[in-house]
């Protein structure tokens, strides 16, 4: 029903980098993050797969990456849900032994190369998604077995000590704890499971994260400036008539600034104005008129108060 969306973090940390000297103090901190994020998605993949793979003998939706709101805002790596239950999903790609530790909650991971790191505990977010989806179902009147588990993306990974109460597993695994959970009573009939499926994907709600610089405290005039080329990847394009030119490969492109704006939005600030834009993209105040009303982005304020918002909700 839902495929795993991209990952604006990950756009924004990869843009950030190619912005800043090589020298950088933050470049290894924003390598780092990619890292653990891009090991991650790894991991949610290598899920995906498993369960896209598998012929259920049973009615099934499978919803990645979903994230919706309730008490508050929540992200599920995966919900598999048939007319008899919901089960939700936690993924981890984390290399070494892990410790899942009760009290206090929290997973301890000692890698090979005797590093030892804490996290907050995924039996403490798996418990956190079930409590707050339970939630998003009583709020509409649904009443249905959850369950949930979490899922180690390799089986290189050593689990040392398992948590208490928690089912882990591995990929392969899967499929046949699925096939062993209850299925109950009459469960949903096809209409309400399809209004049910329907209900999610409408729900569902794009995280935006923050920009980079307003994460790590980056200074605006450490971000280098300049339209990046969309086929070379090299930042420096220049505007010519209607078009944009690389110097490096040779290739023009009257839409290269789109792709510079949203790194803009992920990078740098939510908002942009006409100045930020014409120092940004280096052009002038005409021409930053044309391009940012151009772009269907949302408007705030008028005339020299006006600024512009990206949807990243939208498709693009």
């Amino acid at each position: 029903m839902k495929e795993r969306s991209d990952s604006l973090t990950l756009k924004g940390l990869i843009a950030a980098q190619s912005r800043l000297s090589k020298t950088h103090p933050m470049i290894s901190t924003l390598a780092s993050k990619q890292s653990s994020i891009e090991a991650g998605i790894g991991g949610e993949q290598r899920v995906a797969e498993v369960l896209q793979k598998y012929r259920f003998p049973f009615k099934n939706n499978i919803f990645h990456d979903l994230s919706l709101s309730s008490d508050t805002y929540f992200q599920m790596d995966h919900l598999f849900k048939t007319p008899h239950f919901v089960l939700i999903l936690e993924t981890k790609n984390m290399a070494g032994s892990l410790e899942f530790r009760d009290n206090p909650p929290q997973l301890i991971q000692k890698r090979e190369d005797g590093q030892i790191k804490y996290y907050e505990s995924p039996v403490v977010q798996l418990e956190r998604n079930m409590e707050l989806m339970s939630a998003w179902l009583s709020q509409r009147n649904i009443d249905f077995p959850l369950y949930g588990a979490i899922v180690l993306a390799y089986p290189k990974q050593h689990v040392e000590i398992p948590p208490a109460n928690t089912k882990v597993l591995f990929p392969n695994l899967i499929p046949p704890f699925i096939k062993g959970l209850p299925q109950e009573g009459k469960g949903l009939d096809p209409s309400a499971f399809h209004r049910l499926s329907k209900e999610l994907l409408n729900s569902h709600q794009t995280y935006i994260p923050k920009p980079i610089c307003e994460s790590y405290q980056i200074p605006l005039e450490d971000i280098q400036p300049g339209v990046r080329c969309v086929a070379c990847g090299k930042i420096g394009m220049e505007k010519l008539p209607r078009t944009w030119h690389c110097p490096t490969c040779n290739v023009n492109n009257h839409l290269a600034h789109q792709a510079t704006l949203a790194e803009w939005f992920l990078v740098v600030k939510r908002s942009i104005t006409n100045r930020e834009c014409r120092e940004f993209l280096g052009v002038d105040i005409h021409t930053a008129k044309r391009i940012l009303l151009s772009m269907d982005l949302i408007t705030c304020g008028k005339f020299r108060d006006r600024s512009y918002r990206m949807d990243f909700s939208k498709k693009r």
